[in-house]
């Protein structure tokens, strides 16, 4: 088993503090080496007592407050860098946050012989806005988690999934050719609208349309958001509660509709 000795780990802590009080037992034998030769065997044993005793009980209590405030510190960065990165209702990536960590994969992928393949996923919840006007923003906030959940739960564990923004989300899929990305967003189109979601008594039908492109070639993030974008807003032009996947750069993205509401 190994050893944490990141910011954050206890091993950091501990390790330090008895290095750092050897080191300091160390030096005070080194400065009163000096002085050994004409010390008689009592003083001897009392300056060597004094050599280990002073720096245990004043280092090591010292070395381990300040190991443990650095710890705490590291932990609170920690923390601020997940919150920069999360959206802080549905506990998933922000937009920034899912943007880099594509992109970031996608040039890795540039960088290797063979450019790696995957899919990109746009859900949108269909109608949303009537959610929040019928029923108020606090069940449409509800309803927000309500469709992330239903979405994570088709997902793997390498899959990556943001919120874009109001009530639209990303899905990245590393490795999923057009066949496995077509049959993941059936899966969360059919496990949101078979859920039954009841702000009041009576049911409401929530469905969600999913635009998405596949990809065997070297693409950017925008690249891919992009087209993925023409087939979500083709999906929602053929009716919503659909899936429409398409091949990057086949040539066959459909026309942006003129209008399309939410």
């Amino acid at each position: 088993m190994s050893l944490d000795l990141s910011p954050i780990g206890w091993a950091r802590i501990i390790l330090v503090t008895i290095f750092g009080t050897l080191f300091c037992i160390g030096a005070a034998f080194f400065v009163d080496s000096f002085n050994f030769g004409g010390y008689t065997p009592e003083q001897l044993r009392g300056a060597m007592f004094t050599d280990i005793f002073l720096p245990t009980i004043l280092a090591a209590p010292a070395l381990f407050v300040v190991m443990w405030q650095m710890r705490r510190l590291a932990m609170v960065q920690k923390e601020l860098e997940v919150l920069a990165a999360t959206d802080t209702l549905t506990s998933v990536l922000n937009r920034g946050a899912f943007t880099m960590l594509v992109d970031a994969y996608l040039k890795e992928a540039r960088k290797k012989t063979v450019s790696g393949s995957g899919a990109l996923l746009i859900v949108d919840a269909d109608h949303f806005k009537s959610v929040n006007d019928r029923f108020g923003h606090k069940q449409g906030d509800h309803a927000l988690v309500l469709i992330t959940q239903k979405i994570k739960d088709v997902l793997r564990d390498a899959d990556i999934i943001g919120r874009l923004g109001g009530e639209e989300f990303g899905v990245f899929l590393p490795g999923a050719n057009h066949s496995s990305a077509e049959a993941v967003g059936e899966r969360i189109r059919h496990r949101i609208s078979s859920h039954e979601f009841q702000p009041t008594d009576t049911p409401y039908h929530l469905t969600v349309s999913v635009g998405g492109v596949a990809f065997d070639k070297a693409s950017s993030y925008d690249e891919l958001f992009v087209s993925a974008d023409k087939y979500l807003y083709d999906a929602k032009a053929k009716g919503r509660n659909r899936v429409h996947i398409g091949m990057f750069g086949d040539g066959n993205e459909p026309a942006l509709p003129e209008a399309v509401g939410a």
